[in-house]
């Protein structure tokens, strides 16, 4: 399938297919005599697998980092945690991104105790 059916059929656009190509994330797909792109079943699960991975709060260098993994995942469904597909091997990806996350979420939490004190402090004045 040509690139605008690879993109409709992963809920994407032909520019992010083309993104995750220049990134590493997808492998550079096969071309026609002309020259567009042409992607096959397994290309399509692994873009679901990378928007998948994306949408759960990795980036594009954490995914970057596993995607000579990603073949390993069956369909387009991701393996359970601590799987060897999962990316949590070795690399310890989504342990950096779970700390990382943690981390915004102490932080966050901080400014949002500190809005909330400040804003007391203001509403108890005379």
């Amino acid at each position: 399938m040509r690139i605008g059916d690879a993109a409709a059929a992963t809920g994407t656009t032909p520019r992010a297919l083309r993104f995750y190509e220049q990134n590493g994330l997808l492998p550079p797909p096969r071309r026609t005599a002309t020259g567009q792109r042409e992607y096959g079943p397994r290309d399509v699960a692994r873009v679901r697998i990378i928007r998948r991975l994306l949408s759960l709060g990795l980036t594009v260098s954490d995914v970057r980092s596993c995607a000579d993994r990603l073949d390993l995942f069956e369909g387009d469904t991701l393996p359970p945690y601590g799987h060897p597909a999962a990316c949590t091997g070795a690399s310890g990806v989504v342990q950096r991104r779970i700390a990382a996350l943690d981390e915004e979420i102490a932080r966050l939490t901080r400014l949002r105790d500190n809005l909330a004190a400040s804003v007391a402090l203001v509403e108890a004045r005379p």
